[in-house]
């Protein structure tokens, strides 16, 4: 949501809308485009949004937004879906490599100097593997989970699609039950929806049934995930690896889990919720926010939940 900001300040600064200050920023609107910034019940039923008509998601999840109460007032709602498809995807193979070669660690360690130190022209330092061969589950069969799934079947892997969390009855033919992926798997990513059914999906009882040298990948939604229950499956070395662009509570404070852990944890990697910010999914999320402000203007639905 944008401010009223003098042109001088940061970006930062100028995206960020305090909920004090939310009834004020949308009073007198008829469009507002919010990515972070949540409107609830109380906001959307203040005199301030007598005149809203469409409220423009910067997203593709709505859950910042009441829908009930959009819809009781007769506000459209709209997102942007697939624009950070390829972007997710990209950046989820990222962090699966870099669990695989160390590229990084590699490379702070030779600004550092210890190639230069090495006693001979290589460095041993981090253990490598080969990804072809090993078993890719995927929880989550959307758009991203299929290109993620897709990168993985080049790489030479198995590829393992779970059933959906909590679904009742028979499994599909193409899809495998979610603790067979979970045991079968040397890399679980996550790519499915946070739901009732999904929260903290990976948990103490969940990480034990994976392979002890097996990694976990999360760069759907951080609250899948029991911070702690992953922080002691690493520490007592449980789980091989974990890669993570979503946390819990982001920005995250010092004493989370998951950042406290950080140093003493060789095999954890994560990422600051970058996953979707190519260069060109912002340029394709910019475009679908004016497509689905256009198409409201003309009458028309277009990627509307309500």
């Amino acid at each position: 949501m944008r401010s009223r900001s003098s042109p001088s300040a940061t970006r930062a600064r100028s995206t960020r809308s305090p909920r004090p200050r939310t009834a004020a920023r949308i009073a007198g609107h008829s469009i507002v485009v919010t990515s972070k910034v949540a409107l609830r019940a109380d906001s959307l039923a203040s005199p301030a949004a007598e005149a809203l008509r469409l409220i423009a998601v910067a997203a593709t999840g709505v859950d910042i937004i009441d829908l009930d109460a959009a819809r009781s007032r007769g506000i459209a709602v709209a997102n942007v879906v697939g624009y950070s498809t390829r972007s997710v995807a990209e950046h989820t193979w990222s962090l699966i490599l870099e669990l695989a070669t160390r590229t990084g660690r590699l490379d702070h360690a030779v600004r550092a100097g210890g190639w230069s130190s090495s006693p001979i022209f290589t460095m041993f330092d981090y253990p490598r593997v080969d990804l072809a061969g090993k078993t890719l589950g995927i929880v989550g069969h959307g758009a991203i989970g299929r290109a993620v799934a897709a990168i993985g079947a080049a790489f030479g892997m198995t590829v393992l699609i779970a059933a959906r969390p909590g679904a009742s009855g028979a499994v599909p033919v193409d899809r495998v039950p979610f603790d067979e992926v979970l045991t079968r798997s040397d890399v679980v990513s996550l790519h499915c929806p946070l739901t009732d059914a999904t929260r903290g999906l990976i948990n103490a009882a969940t990480l034990a049934r994976m392979k002890r040298e097996a990694w976990l990948v999360n760069t759907a939604r951080g609250a899948l995930v029991d911070d702690e229950a992953l922080v002691e499956a690493l520490r007592s070395r449980r789980l091989g690896g974990a890669a993570l662009d979503v946390l819990t509570r982001e920005p995250p404070p010092a004493a989370h889990p998951i950042v406290r852990a950080m140093p003493e944890l060789p095999t954890l990697v994560v990422t600051p919720h970058v996953a979707w910010t190519s260069r060109e999914a912002r340029l394709r999320l910019s475009e679908g926010i004016a497509d689905n402000i256009h198409a409201f203007l003309r009458g028309e639905r277009r990627n509307r939940a309500v």
